[in-house]
């Protein structure tokens, strides 16, 4: 088999839990003592409310940055979804997110944050940091990574909308399958392997979810074990 061309991992549940552990205890040793955590929507949710727990913090809230461009899509805009104000006059804040890679979103909420909300302090903490393409650098962080030597984490809270936009990336870029109108379900199994490097066997339940949401999405037509490519260049998710 060639070489994948972005290898994918699969996180655990138990994973993110021990993770969290690790990263409220680097939180500690500094002595930093957050009032409230702002998650980072949607992908900071968990961490976050690990965090809070680990930490002892009882307000929470989480504001979402939605991206132009799927997950797998780098360097895409960024916006804030829904914004709001709270005031945090006199408190000390910590935004968690699962990563920071080009560093769009933390830097929206970061300066969000500190020009309406206006606490006393905020510093960030995230599980992983890609330092060569990221435009920040978190206070607090477990690993740091490299853009060519980092796997793309498959975190349980969004194993379907991931799946969904890899699959769409094979059907909008492989020439394989570009002007193709049909392959079959086998096909798109043997070109995911290639791409990725996991087998889908391996998401479960999940990997139907994803093809389910491609052809609500209007990106692919299924029938017979053969998927009809409808719409490559659709978004495969909400965003």
């Amino acid at each position: 088999m060639a070489r994948p061309r972005m290898r994918i991992r699969i996180i655990s549940w138990d994973e993110v839990v021990n993770w969290c552990i690790s990263l409220a205890d680097l939180i500690k040793a500094s002595s930093y003592k957050p009032d409230v955590i702002i998650a980072s929507a949607r992908g900071g949710f968990a961490p976050a409310r690990l965090i809070s727990d680990l930490l002892d913090v009882g307000e929470l809230l989480a504001l979402q940055v939605t991206h132009w461009g799927e997950a797998t899509v780098r360097g895409s805009g960024a916006i804030l979804r829904n914004p709001y104000r709270v005031d945090l006059s006199g408190k000390k804040a910590l935004i968690v997110d699962d990563i920071i890679d080009t560093g769009l979103t933390m830097l929206t909420l970061l300066n969000y944050v500190k020009n309406e909300w206006r606490p006393r302090e905020v510093r960030t903490a995230v599980i992983s940091w890609v330092s060569s393409i990221a435009k920040i650098k978190p206070d607090y962080y477990l690993e740091e990574l490299r853009e060519r030597e980092w796997d793309w984490y498959l975190y349980p809270w969004k194993r379907v909308d991931d799946i969904a936009s890899l699959i769409a990336r094979i059907l909008r870029e492989d020439d394989r399958v570009r002007g193709v109108d049909w392959i079959t379900c086998d096909q798109l199994k043997d070109l995911f392997l290639e791409w990725y490097g996991v087998a889908p066997e391996a998401f479960g339940y999940y990997w139907g979810l994803a093809l389910e949401r491609l052809e609500a999405r209007g990106i692919i037509a299924r029938g017979d074990g053969r998927l009809r490519i409808v719409n490559p260049g659709a978004p495969a998710t909400s965003l």
